[in-house]
């Protein structure tokens, strides 16, 4: 495997941080779905509400699994800024950079990952 050059990892230093902010303003779309739903049985029917219940359970989720990439973002891009970016925290060989494509986020390479 080879190192990445300065321009990749700036490429990747910019892939990242537009996922951010596109995971950021996702969150904070989404923000009213994840809101208690009200028991008032008089204007919403049982069946309304254990809907709406499981929508704001998967909201939850959806939250929850942004809020863990937006972590894994973060901590990408201190890599980067540690000069770390790229290689595996295994092994400490280099991440393929068709992987770092797929995932900017990988912390191992192939062989460790499986």
């Amino acid at each position: 495997m080879t190192e990445l050059s300065d321009a990749r990892i700036a490429a990747f230093r910019e892939t990242l941080i537009a996922l951010r902010a596109q995971l950021s303003g996702e969150d904070a779309g989404a923000a009213e779905w994840r809101e208690p739903v009200a028991l008032d049985q008089q204007s919403v029917g049982r069946l309304s509400r254990m809907d709406a219940m499981q929508q704001q359970a998967m909201a939850d989720a959806e939250a929850r699994r942004r809020r863990s990439d937006i972590a894994r973002i973060e901590a990408a891009l201190r890599r980067i800024d540690e000069g770390e970016f790229g290689y595996c925290l295994t092994c400490g060989e280099a991440i393929a950079e068709k992987r770092l494509e797929i995932d900017p986020m990988a912390t191992q390479c192939i062989a460790c990952a499986s």
